[in-house]
């Protein structure tokens, strides 16, 4: 059971571009259509190593001290808002460096996984995030898992749907770059906009009564 609160979030996230929506289409630009689905997939799976190495490390600590868990949601709504004053004033493009060689169908696929694997960003976003709506007579490792799966398949589907679109209309690797850098100040905005969001609300939603 996952909170309306958290779907919404996550929607508005999963349709937000960013580096993963860049990354996709810009190996799309560099192999077809099939290539930008194999990296897709590649970094859905990649994400779900994530949801694996929360939902055990978050489960153990969170249910240890209702202190703790307080100091996590603080400490993701704080990070929030700073990852997304960076995404806003950074420089796309020497952010996003990609590379655009054309692989196999299996080498996109295996480089989107370790990417996605390897992506520090990614661990201490979920950190951040899933901690935000749970809520508390749910049992928390079911629920850290369901919202993490939930985040990797909205994230996927928007994926797919970037590559598709990609492929009918990149005709240039100028449009790629424009695509994958030109967005970065949406992306920003609607992480502080989450975070404040957060701060003055509680898990299903609703107004905190300090706020």
């Amino acid at each position: 059971m996952v909170s309306s609160s958290f779907l919404i979030a996550a929607g508005i996230l999963a349709i937000t571009p960013g580096p993963g929506i860049a990354y996709v289409v810009i190996r799309t630009a560099a192999g077809g259509l099939k290539n930008g689905l194999a990296s897709t997939f590649g970094n859905a799976l990649g994400g779900l190593v994530h949801v694996i190495a929360a939902t055990l490390g978050l489960s153990a600590v969170i249910t240890q001290s209702a202190w703790v868990f307080s100091m996590i949601k603080l400490a993701g709504i704080i990070y929030m808002m700073y990852l997304g004053v960076r995404i806003f004033l950074q420089n796309s493009q020497t952010s996003v460096k990609p590379n655009i060689k054309t692989l196999s169908h299996r080498s996109a696929f295996l480089e989107g996984i370790l990417l996605e694997t390897l992506n520090v960003k990614t661990a201490l976003f979920f950190l951040a995030f899933l901690p935000q709506f749970l809520l508390p007579e749910e049992p928390v490792s079911q629920q850290l898992l369901w919202m993490g799966c939930i985040s990797v398949g909205l994230n996927t589907i928007v994926d797919v749907l970037a590559v598709i679109f990609a492929n009918r209309l990149l005709a240039s690797k100028l449009t790629s770059k424009v695509l994958a850098g030109g967005l970065y100040q949406i992306s920003g905005v609607s992480l502080i906009g989450l975070g404040v969001y957060l701060s003055v609300t509680d898990s299903n939603g609703s107004l905190n009564q300090s706020a």
